[in-house]
């Protein structure tokens, strides 16, 4: 279970790192991001993870998201994945922005073409976790919490409600609540999980709070208004008819002015760091 160091470079007083590893879930190297604030000899620190959207890499909310500083503040790690595997070589994976590489949805596919390398699921959520406890001492792995971006918030929200008693915190921006019902998951959860509708339900975190699945603590979401993909893939009404139907927490904010891109999200990742913080020292 050993790691290539990429790049470390020290930040806000602790060091942000990228690495590199040969991954057992995805069958390909794999590449990811860890900021670890500034902590006192043998001290331990939560982990937060953040789940990037479409087209994006473990790069990207790394260099846009402005993060670092606070989360130094709050002594919380970041860890940041990429969003699939890369150069796999199967028909169809790439080339297209809203599927394959760069859109691994945050689900273990189960079609032939796709089982054997598109698995984000069970990276996101065994293997590395068990690459931070092997090379990351700081890093405390009972205390974890899950946010991130659009199909990254998807895969937030899925992965927090499938795991409960794992997980201390959740929350996204712009998520894709609803897979199943817009096009984005429409698009890419056949080729990933076959015809069966049934098998989609556990990738939607819609259907999983309606087949029972909860989340202990609040949901926090936002969603700006400007969105231009509000209406068509987004749809964050059916989010709150969910929640509302079945008990669960959410707090859901709707801002005026605000698109889908970094800028939304940095205006508002300080209230969402606050909100990790807060349940994972808690």
């Amino acid at each position: 279970m050993s790691i290539e160091t990429i790049s470390e470079q020290r930040c806000f007083g602790g060091v942000q790192g990228f690495y590199r590893h040969d991954s057992k879930e995805t069958g390909g190297a794999m590449r990811f991001g860890v900021f670890v604030p500034p902590l006192a000899r043998g001290e331990k620190a939560p982990v937060l993870y953040y789940l990037a959207g479409l087209t994006c890499t473990e790069e990207t909310f790394v260099i846009k998201a402005g993060a670092q500083r606070l989360a130094a503040e709050l002594g919380l790690i970041l860890v940041s994945p990429d969003t699939s595997p890369r150069d796999t070589g199967i028909d169809g994976a790439s080339g297209d922005w809203e599927f394959g590489e760069g859109a691994g949805f945050y689900l273990d596919a189960t079609t032939p073409l796709f089982a054997e390398r598109f698995r984000m699921y069970s990276y996101v959520t065994v293997e590395l976790p068990a690459l931070l406890g092997a090379h990351f001492g700081a890093a405390d792995l009972a205390r974890e919490g899950i946010f991130g971006h659009s199909m990254g918030g998807h895969g937030a929200l899925t992965i927090a409600l499938k795991n409960p008693a794992r997980y201390k915190s959740a929350s996204a921006f712009a998520p894709i609540v609803a897979p199943r019902e817009v096009p984005w998951g429409q698009k890419a959860l056949p080729r990933y999980l076959g015809e069966d509708r049934a098998g989609w339900r556990a990738y939607d975190t819609c259907a999983l709070l309606e087949d029972g699945a909860r989340f202990p603590g609040p949901l926090l979401v936002d969603q700006g208004y400007a969105d231009k993909f509000l209406d068509t893939q987004l749809q964050p009404e059916r989010l709150d008819r969910a929640c509302r139907a079945v008990g669960q927490a959410l707090t859901l904010r709707l801002h005026a002015g605000y698109d889908h891109s970094y800028y939304f999200i940095s205006t508002f990742m300080e209230d969402h760091l606050v909100h990790h913080a807060q349940a994972l020292h808690g």
